[in-house]
């Protein structure tokens, strides 16, 4: 049986700046989410995907990780071909999409104004994102999505970020730790300035694969060595 993991309570206020911004957008938006939000994914995963925090009309609308506006058009078709993901992804939580081995968290649960959160608030909720990757046995991989996401893994395993240089398709193999994979953030501005590609997106997942083999792939490995 998994574990389960504590995780921020509605009104939250560990970061103050955040916990007003949410109180604002519950007044301009009451039938919105505008809460921390909650992972998304089975504990048992074995890849972990770590953004930065909820956008404001996406998962703070929406109430689920990359739920709602492009960044997680790009994510989940990415998962879909990657084999991470099954059913069709509609941006809303009720949509019946389903993740297979993998996990979609952030390592900051609150939205922050202008989509950049603060040193003091990224630290703040670093022990949620630790807690969460200590509850995960069966965990290989994680990709970080931005420096930002990279940085606050790192610093969760206590390991020296100037040692483990951020840079898209980069591969760290952590002192007996997941693989980290890097990718720049999948991100509407990312993608309108050329800076992050589908193709380059689509790099990432392929790294991810030599780490993380298709639960297709074990099962018919399994059979032939049952046949064999």
């Amino acid at each position: 049986m998994l574990a389960t993991v504590p995780l921020p309570d509605g009104d939250c206020r560990l970061c103050p700046r955040l916990a007003d911004f949410r109180a604002e957008n519950r007044e301009k938006f009451p039938d919105w989410h505008n809460a921390p939000v909650t992972p998304f994914g089975s504990l048992g995963a074995e890849l972990l995907i770590v953004g930065l925090a909820p956008g404001l009309r996406g998962a703070n609308r929406t109430g689920r990780p990359f739920t709602g506006d492009y960044a997680g058009d790009l994510l989940y078709d990415t998962l879909l071909a990657f084999e991470f993901a099954v059913g069709a992804y509609a941006q809303h939580p009720d949509d019946g999409f389903e993740l297979t081995d993998c996990r979609v968290t952030n390592g900051v649960r609150c939205v922050p104004p202008q989509n950049k959160p603060v040193g003091a608030e990224i630290n703040a909720c670093r022990p949620f994102l630790l807690t969460e990757i200590e509850a995960m046995p069966n965990l290989k991989c994680i990709l970080a999505l931005g420096g930002i996401a990279h940085n606050t893994v790192l610093r969760a395993f206590g390991l020296k970020v100037s040692a483990w240089k951020f840079g898209h398709n980069t591969v760290h193999y952590l002192p007996d730790l997941p693989v980290l994979v890097n990718s720049y953030h999948c991100s509407r501005y990312n993608t309108n300035t050329g800076r992050l590609t589908e193709e380059m997106f689509h790099d990432a997942f392929r790294s991810i694969r030599k780490v993380v083999q298709p639960k297709s792939a074990r099962t018919s490995a399994g059979c032939v060595a049952a046949s064999g």
